[in-house]
Formats: C-alpha cells, sequence, structure tokens
C-alpha cells in the first residue's frame, strides 16, 4: 500500500526526494484515519520549513490535525488545487493530494522506509 521509492515520517507525512527537492503529503493511512478532508491549510512559498514542526493543517468531517514537515528547506511550491478539492487528498494521497515541495537545507533524517513505517502503521492500529 505504501509506495517503496518514498520516506515516512512517524507523524505520517510522506516524502519523495527528487534531487535537491522534496515532494510532501500525507499518507494514505494518514487520511484513512481522518476521513473525508474539508480543508487543507497549506504554507505558504518562501515559509522556511524544520524538519518536524507544524508546517499547516487539514480538517475533515472527524477531526482537525497538524501537518508537520518531514524534512527542512525552503517550501518553494504550494499545490493549489487542495484548495478547492481537498479530498484530491482522500483519492490518491501519494499522487494528486501532494501538498508541498521543499528545496532540501539538510539531508533527511529520521524518516522510515515503507516497510518500517507499515509495521508502525500496524502497531499504533492495535
Amino acid at each position: 500500500m505504501n509506495p517503496t521509492d518514498l520516506l515516512y515520517a512517524k507523524s505520517h507525512e510522506w516524502v519523495r526526494i527528487e534531487g535537491d527537492m522534496a515532494v510532501c503529503g500525507i499518507t494514505h493511512y494518514a487520511q484513512e484515519q481522518l476521513g473525508d478532508l474539508t480543508f487543507v491549510e497549506l504554507p505558504q512559498p518562501g515559509a522556511a520549513a524544520q524538519a518536524g514542526t507544524e508546517i499547516g493543517s487539514v480538517e475533515s468531517v472527524k477531526a482537525a490535525s497538524e501537518i508537520y514537515a518531514p524534512v527542512s528547506g525552503e517550501v518553494i511550491e504550494v499545490n493549489t488545487a487542495l484548495e478547492s478539492a481537498p479530498e484530491l487528498v482522500n483519492k490518491d494521497a501519494f499522487g494528486a493530494g501532494w501538498m508541498f515541495k521543499i528545496r532540501l537545507s539538510a539531508a533527511p533524517a529520521g524518516l522510515l522506509d515503507a516497510h518500517a513505517y507499515a509495521a508502525l502503521c500496524a502497531a499504533e492500529a492495535h
């Protein structure tokens, strides 16, 4: 279920490293736990991102939840389609539901591979 070419934060964000840039979003597991998303608050381009700190939020019919930066750097782009269609995250968390891109200022650290992330999700489900 979790693409093996991605890295995962324990706070349920995913990262696709593309050179000196990281494409980020929340995982399928995270959106599944939240339910149907009704609102996504994304950072502004140019904002500084510090790994592990809050960078945005999502709201659903069930709850509101923070989004944490999985890597450090500068936000260079956000997925503006989510402003009018937050359900894209529910439909395609790892594709059309991407949230923001960060130009890396440091090597990613403390992230999990797909296998370790699956184990984390399984442990949380019990």
